[in-house]
Protein backbone atom coordinates (compact mmCIF):
# COMPACT_ATOMS: atom_id res chain seq x y z
CA UNK A 1 0.00 0.00 0.00
CA UNK A 2 2.47 2.48 0.66
CA UNK A 3 4.59 1.55 -2.45
CA UNK A 4 1.83 2.32 -4.13
CA UNK A 5 0.64 5.41 -2.11
CA UNK A 6 4.43 6.69 -3.18
CA UNK A 7 3.51 5.81 -6.84
CA UNK A 8 0.73 8.29 -7.00
CA UNK A 9 2.54 11.10 -4.89
CA UNK A 10 5.82 11.05 -7.29
CA UNK A 11 3.31 11.01 -11.09
CA UNK A 12 1.96 13.91 -10.31
CA UNK A 13 4.72 16.94 -10.57
CA UNK A 14 3.34 19.52 -8.38
CA UNK A 15 3.83 17.08 -5.26
CA UNK A 16 7.06 17.03 -3.51
CA UNK A 17 8.05 19.92 -5.72
CA UNK A 18 5.68 21.87 -4.35
CA UNK A 19 7.22 21.30 -1.12
CA UNK A 20 10.38 21.92 -1.92
CA UNK A 21 9.24 25.29 -3.15
CA UNK A 22 7.93 26.04 0.34
CA UNK A 23 11.02 25.28 2.29
CA UNK A 24 13.18 26.91 0.13
CA UNK A 25 11.30 29.79 0.77
CA UNK A 26 13.40 31.06 3.23
CA UNK A 27 16.99 30.55 1.64
CA UNK A 28 18.61 33.98 2.04
CA UNK A 29 22.31 33.56 2.57
CA UNK A 30 25.46 35.43 2.44
CA UNK A 31 24.43 37.91 5.46
CA UNK A 32 26.89 38.41 8.22
CA UNK A 33 25.35 38.57 11.78
CA UNK A 34 23.83 41.84 13.19
CA UNK A 35 25.94 43.41 16.07
CA UNK A 36 24.79 42.35 19.73
CA UNK A 37 22.41 44.64 20.98
CA UNK A 38 20.43 45.26 18.11
CA UNK A 39 16.61 46.04 19.04
CA UNK A 40 14.74 43.22 19.40
CA UNK A 41 17.49 40.39 18.43
CA UNK A 42 18.64 37.54 20.37
CA UNK A 43 22.41 37.17 20.73
CA UNK A 44 23.22 33.34 19.21
CA UNK A 45 26.27 31.52 18.39
CA UNK A 46 26.99 31.96 14.90
CA UNK A 47 28.71 29.78 12.04
CA UNK A 48 31.95 31.30 12.74
CA UNK A 49 32.01 30.66 16.23
CA UNK A 50 31.25 34.54 17.37
CA UNK A 51 28.28 35.80 19.25
CA UNK A 52 25.60 38.43 17.23
CA UNK A 53 22.34 38.86 16.15
CA UNK A 54 20.35 37.01 13.53
CA UNK A 55 19.02 38.70 11.02
CA UNK A 56 15.64 37.39 11.73
CA UNK A 57 13.66 36.59 14.11
CA UNK A 58 10.16 36.64 16.05
CA UNK A 59 7.37 38.62 13.70
CA UNK A 60 9.24 37.50 10.25
CA UNK A 61 6.58 36.39 7.16
CA UNK A 62 6.87 35.87 4.08
CA UNK A 63 4.40 34.63 1.47
CA UNK A 64 4.53 33.79 -2.12
CA UNK A 65 2.51 33.28 -5.06
CA UNK A 66 3.45 29.60 -6.28
CA UNK A 67 2.77 28.65 -10.21
CA UNK A 68 3.55 25.52 -11.99
CA UNK A 69 4.21 27.19 -15.41
CA UNK A 70 1.92 29.99 -16.12
CA UNK A 71 -0.95 28.58 -13.63
CA UNK A 72 -1.34 29.78 -10.17
CA UNK A 73 -1.00 26.94 -8.20
CA UNK A 74 -1.68 28.35 -4.85
CA UNK A 75 0.87 30.14 -1.51
CA UNK A 76 3.72 29.28 0.18
CA UNK A 77 4.42 30.78 3.58
CA UNK A 78 7.05 30.87 5.64
CA UNK A 79 7.80 32.44 9.20
CA UNK A 80 8.85 32.78 12.71
CA UNK A 81 5.35 33.32 14.50
CA UNK A 82 6.78 32.69 18.54
CA UNK A 83 9.71 31.20 20.58
CA UNK A 84 8.98 28.35 22.48
CA UNK A 85 10.62 25.96 24.99
CA UNK A 86 11.75 22.64 23.24
CA UNK A 87 12.42 20.05 26.34
CA UNK A 88 14.34 23.05 28.24
CA UNK A 89 15.90 24.65 25.65
CA UNK A 90 14.48 28.51 23.94
CA UNK A 91 13.48 27.99 20.29
CA UNK A 92 12.48 30.02 17.81
CA UNK A 93 9.40 28.23 16.00
CA UNK A 94 9.53 28.32 12.14
CA UNK A 95 6.60 27.29 10.19
CA UNK A 96 6.26 26.66 6.37
CA UNK A 97 3.16 26.09 4.90
CA UNK A 98 2.03 25.24 1.25
CA UNK A 99 -1.35 25.04 0.21
CA UNK A 100 -2.83 24.68 -3.69
CA UNK A 101 -5.47 26.98 -4.45
CA UNK A 102 -9.07 25.72 -5.74
CA UNK A 103 -8.23 25.45 -9.02
CA UNK A 104 -5.22 23.70 -8.43
CA UNK A 105 -6.83 21.19 -5.72
CA UNK A 106 -9.65 20.31 -8.04
CA UNK A 107 -6.67 18.29 -9.44
CA UNK A 108 -4.21 17.66 -7.08
CA UNK A 109 -4.39 18.78 -3.20
CA UNK A 110 -1.84 20.13 -1.21
CA UNK A 111 -1.22 21.08 1.99
CA UNK A 112 1.98 20.53 3.67
CA UNK A 113 3.33 21.65 6.98
CA UNK A 114 6.82 21.57 8.19
CA UNK A 115 7.92 23.49 11.40
CA UNK A 116 11.50 23.42 12.67
CA UNK A 117 11.96 24.36 16.49
CA UNK A 118 15.54 26.28 15.79
CA UNK A 119 17.64 27.16 19.50
CA UNK A 120 17.95 30.38 20.20
CA UNK A 121 21.20 30.64 21.46
CA UNK A 122 23.22 27.62 19.96
CA UNK A 123 21.16 28.13 16.32
CA UNK A 124 20.87 24.01 16.15
CA UNK A 125 17.67 21.98 15.77
CA UNK A 126 15.89 20.64 18.92
CA UNK A 127 12.95 19.20 16.72
CA UNK A 128 11.25 18.95 13.40
CA UNK A 129 8.12 17.87 12.66
CA UNK A 130 6.60 17.39 8.93
CA UNK A 131 3.06 16.61 8.13
CA UNK A 132 2.39 15.58 4.11
CA UNK A 133 -0.92 16.14 2.18
CA UNK A 134 -0.54 15.99 -1.64
CA UNK A 135 -3.04 13.92 -3.55
CA UNK A 136 -3.49 10.62 -1.36
CA UNK A 137 -0.71 10.50 -0.07
CA UNK A 138 -0.32 11.65 3.75
CA UNK A 139 3.20 11.35 5.74
CA UNK A 140 3.93 12.49 9.67
CA UNK A 141 7.23 12.54 10.95
CA UNK A 142 9.56 13.53 14.12
CA UNK A 143 12.61 13.94 14.69
CA UNK A 144 14.18 14.99 17.76
CA UNK A 145 17.78 16.25 17.78
CA UNK A 146 20.17 15.52 20.89
CA UNK A 147 22.93 17.48 19.81
CA UNK A 148 24.88 16.13 23.17
CA UNK A 149 24.73 12.61 22.00
CA UNK A 150 25.46 13.62 18.19
CA UNK A 151 21.91 11.29 17.47
CA UNK A 152 18.53 11.91 16.25
CA UNK A 153 15.70 10.35 17.13
CA UNK A 154 12.57 9.35 15.21
CA UNK A 155 9.33 8.56 17.91
CA UNK A 156 7.27 7.61 15.04
CA UNK A 157 9.89 5.19 14.17
CA UNK A 158 10.25 3.02 16.85
CA UNK A 159 12.88 5.31 18.71
CA UNK A 160 14.60 4.74 15.60
CA UNK A 161 18.37 6.33 16.45
CA UNK A 162 20.32 7.71 13.36
CA UNK A 163 23.81 9.03 14.21
CA UNK A 164 24.34 12.84 12.92
CA UNK A 165 27.47 15.08 12.52
CA UNK A 166 28.14 18.00 14.96
CA UNK A 167 25.88 21.01 14.94
CA UNK A 168 23.67 18.72 12.12
CA UNK A 169 20.63 21.11 10.96
CA UNK A 170 17.23 20.15 9.29
CA UNK A 171 15.80 20.82 5.98
CA UNK A 172 14.10 23.89 7.46
CA UNK A 173 16.69 25.57 10.00
CA UNK A 174 19.31 24.86 7.61
CA UNK A 175 17.42 27.73 5.51
CA UNK A 176 18.00 30.55 8.46
CA UNK A 177 21.43 28.63 9.45
CA UNK A 178 22.59 30.17 6.23
CA UNK A 179 21.66 33.31 6.30
CA UNK A 180 24.28 34.35 8.84
CA UNK A 181 27.08 33.01 6.61
CA UNK A 182 29.22 34.89 4.22
CA UNK A 183 29.46 34.16 0.90
CA UNK A 184 31.70 35.08 -2.52
CA UNK A 185 30.10 35.03 -5.95
CA UNK A 186 31.87 32.17 -7.80
CA UNK A 187 32.40 30.54 -4.48
CA UNK A 188 30.18 27.58 -2.21
CA UNK A 189 29.97 27.03 1.18
CA UNK A 190 28.59 23.73 3.38
CA UNK A 191 26.10 22.36 5.89
CA UNK A 192 25.97 19.90 7.43
CA UNK A 193 22.00 18.70 6.77
CA UNK A 194 20.40 15.78 8.94
CA UNK A 195 17.00 14.33 6.26
CA UNK A 196 14.90 11.41 6.42
CA UNK A 197 17.18 9.51 8.63
CA UNK A 198 20.21 10.39 6.14
CA UNK A 199 22.75 12.96 6.60
CA UNK A 200 24.11 14.96 3.40
CA UNK A 201 26.50 18.23 3.02
CA UNK A 202 24.17 21.49 1.65
CA UNK A 203 25.96 23.13 -0.60
CA UNK A 204 25.57 26.58 -1.18
CA UNK A 205 26.69 27.68 -4.64
CA UNK A 206 26.63 32.02 -4.92
CA UNK A 207 26.31 32.92 -8.70
CA UNK A 208 25.96 35.93 -9.51
CA UNK A 209 24.01 39.16 -8.69
CA UNK A 210 21.14 40.97 -10.22
CA UNK A 211 18.52 43.37 -10.16
CA UNK A 212 14.72 42.24 -10.39
CA UNK A 213 11.18 43.63 -9.67
CA UNK A 214 8.63 41.28 -8.02
CA UNK A 215 5.01 42.55 -6.60
CA UNK A 216 6.81 44.01 -3.33
CA UNK A 217 9.04 46.23 -4.88
CA UNK A 218 11.96 46.10 -6.98
CA UNK A 219 15.79 44.61 -5.68
CA UNK A 220 19.15 44.16 -6.03
CA UNK A 221 19.88 40.10 -5.61
CA UNK A 222 22.54 37.62 -5.18
CA UNK A 223 21.23 34.66 -7.44
CA UNK A 224 22.32 31.39 -5.33
CA UNK A 225 21.79 27.57 -6.37
CA UNK A 226 21.10 24.80 -3.49
CA UNK A 227 22.27 21.37 -4.01
CA UNK A 228 21.74 18.33 -1.50
CA UNK A 229 24.85 16.33 -2.27
CA UNK A 230 23.48 12.78 -2.41
CA UNK A 231 20.12 11.55 -3.13
CA UNK A 232 18.05 14.35 -0.97
CA UNK A 233 15.22 16.46 -0.90
CA UNK A 234 16.63 18.89 -3.42
CA UNK A 235 18.21 16.43 -5.76
CA UNK A 236 15.11 15.24 -6.81
CA UNK A 237 13.85 18.54 -7.57
CA UNK A 238 15.69 19.62 -10.49
CA UNK A 239 17.83 23.03 -10.36
CA UNK A 240 16.55 25.39 -8.24
CA UNK A 241 17.84 28.89 -8.38
CA UNK A 242 16.89 31.71 -5.83
CA UNK A 243 16.95 35.68 -5.44
CA UNK A 244 17.75 37.26 -2.47
CA UNK A 245 18.20 40.89 -1.52
CA UNK A 246 21.51 41.77 -1.52
CA UNK A 247 21.12 43.61 2.16
CA UNK A 248 21.34 42.90 5.44
CA UNK A 249 17.88 41.36 6.05
CA UNK A 250 19.12 38.73 2.59
CA UNK A 251 15.07 37.99 1.85
CA UNK A 252 14.17 35.87 -0.94
CA UNK A 253 12.14 37.15 -3.65
CA UNK A 254 12.09 35.28 -6.35
CA UNK A 255 12.30 31.06 -6.95
CA UNK A 256 13.09 29.19 -9.87
CA UNK A 257 12.92 25.25 -10.25
CA UNK A 258 13.12 23.01 -13.70
CA UNK A 259 11.51 19.71 -12.59
CA UNK A 260 10.70 16.60 -14.87
CA UNK A 261 7.56 18.47 -16.47
CA UNK A 262 7.74 22.25 -16.49
CA UNK A 263 8.87 24.37 -13.98
CA UNK A 264 7.52 25.89 -10.79
CA UNK A 265 8.30 29.57 -9.37
CA UNK A 266 7.41 30.97 -5.94
CA UNK A 267 7.39 35.13 -6.28
CA UNK A 268 7.68 36.71 -3.11
CA UNK A 269 4.08 38.84 -2.80
CA UNK A 270 4.16 39.80 1.01
CA UNK A 271 6.69 40.54 3.65
CA UNK A 272 6.76 40.82 7.16
CA UNK A 273 10.11 41.67 8.68
CA UNK A 274 11.25 40.32 12.18
CA UNK A 275 11.87 42.97 14.79
CA UNK A 276 15.22 42.84 14.76
CA UNK A 277 14.68 45.06 11.13
CA UNK A 278 12.58 47.40 12.46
Amino acid sequence: MRARAEHRRRRVPGGAAFLCVALLAALPVASALTPVGAAGGRAALGPDGEIGVPPFGVGERLKFEIKYGFISAGTATLGIPETVTERGYECYRIVSLAESNSFFSAFFTVRDVAESYLDTRELVPRRFEKRLREGNFRAHDIVLFDHDRHVALYPKRGDRLVPISVGAQDILSSLYYVRMMDLTVGRSTFIDNHADRKNYPLEIKVLRKERVKVPVGRFDCLVVEPVMRGAGLFSHQGRLTVWLTDDAARIPVLMKSKIMVGSITAVLTDLDYADVHQ
